[in-house]
């Protein structure tokens, strides 16, 4: 006979007689019958189990199907209503004042800044046109070669931003690698000290530091923003969390090859926390690039403050000019996160931050 080879038998009566159990007392005897299946009967319930299993795949495919299409479709909702500003200021950008004006004469009518006669409530839905009936430049030439005040606002952004991003990675790299080597006791009471101050809006801090700057005599001038905001200490926190994840075993190697503290932070430490540092200085000109309080609060001379303070001098009646002078002024930024996109999200994920 072959292995695993099934013989159809008749059913084969058989006595099975229990032991005694523990207490004294003797089951009866009880006949069991000992079937055996044909080779058709057991071919149809192997046939009845795929059939059932295929069954259930096929729910849970489906199933699994509609839960990632509705998911899809969520979050192609949500990104879709995320985006529109920019879509519509992109857009409208390229359109004249008189059809921006039309278009949207519900919502200008209604706003503060209009005539005590003309100001009425929303009383007819707003055409928010995605594609202007006639492309224009105008605006762009009015902003960009006939009005020097735009291209003066957007070079005094550049000033005050770059050196505020460069010298804070500088001081946070420095600050970060002392905290990360640091080893006593007192490290967390004093990163905790510095930290605290991160937690803190800037609105509170603001005060005293309009106050240290009038006693320094660096009131309306660019030193009065660029040094606090050298020695934020985001920048401190986020290199932190991240240069304590590196091996020891690195830098005991390094010192045993005869490194010094310096070359173990050059050679060791920045290149290991190259994504970190461009999330940070993605994240950073991207917050300087929209500040307002400060150049107001810090800055008395208009022609010092940024295009970001500037932005919101535009008059109403230049409505047209003031869609292309956003348009350009968020070119900056965006192009920033396109091209640093993968250092973000690297960096951000590694650095321990929710």
């Amino acid at each position: 006979m072959k292995r695993n080879e099934i013989t159809p038998l008749n059913p084969i009566p058989s006595k099975v007689k229990e032991e005694t159990h523990e207490h004294g007392s003797i089951r009866d005897l009880k006949e069991v019958e000992i079937v055996r299946l044909s080779e058709e009967e057991i071919e149809k319930m192997h046939e009845k189990g795929r059939a059932d299993a295929k069954r259930r795949m096929r729910i849970r495919t489906a199933t699994g199907r509609i839960w990632t299409t509705l998911g899809f479709l969520l979050a192609f909702a949500v990104a879709a209503f995320a985006l529109m500003p920019i879509v519509l200021t992109i857009l409208d950008s390229f359109m004249s004042t008189d059809e921006i004006k039309t278009n949207y004469s519900a919502v200008y009518n209604s706003l503060s800044s209009a005539s005590s006669e003309t100001k009425v409530y929303l009383s007819s839905t707003p055409k928010l046109k995605m594609i202007p009936d006639m492309v224009s430049f105008s605006q762009y030439k009015t902003l960009l070669f006939l009005s020097p005040t735009y291209l003066l606002k957007f070079w005094n952004s550049v000033a005050l931003v770059v050196p505020i991003v460069l010298g804070q990675i500088l001081v946070g790299c420095l600050a970060s690698y002392s905290f990360a080597r640091y080893r006593r006791k007192r490290r967390e009471v004093l990163f905790f000290s510095y930290v605290i101050l991160m937690l803190m809006p800037f609105q509170v801090t603001l005060v005293p530091n309009y106050l240290i700057a009038n006693k320094l005599g660096i009131y309306n001038t660019w030193w009065a923003i660029i040094l606090p905001g050298v020695f934020s200490t985001f920048s401190v926190f986020l290199l932190s969390k991240y240069m304590r994840q590196i091996p020891s075993s690195y830098i005991e190697a390094a010192k045993l090859d005869g490194a010094n503290e310096w070359n173990i932070f050059t050679k060791i430490c920045l290149p290991m926390c190259k994504s970190a540092v461009y999330a940070m200085a993605i994240l950073l000109f991207i917050d300087y690039w929209n500040m307002v309080e400060q150049p107001l609060i810090l800055l008395e001379d208009s022609s010092k403050q940024p295009l970001s303070v500037f932005l919101s001098q535009i008059n109403a009646s230049e409505v047209g000019v003031a869609f292309a002078a956003s348009f350009i002024f968020m070119l900056p930024p965006l192009l920033i996160f396109l091209y640093g996109e993968q250092y973000l999200v690297e960096g951000i994920s590694r650095s321990g931050i929710k």
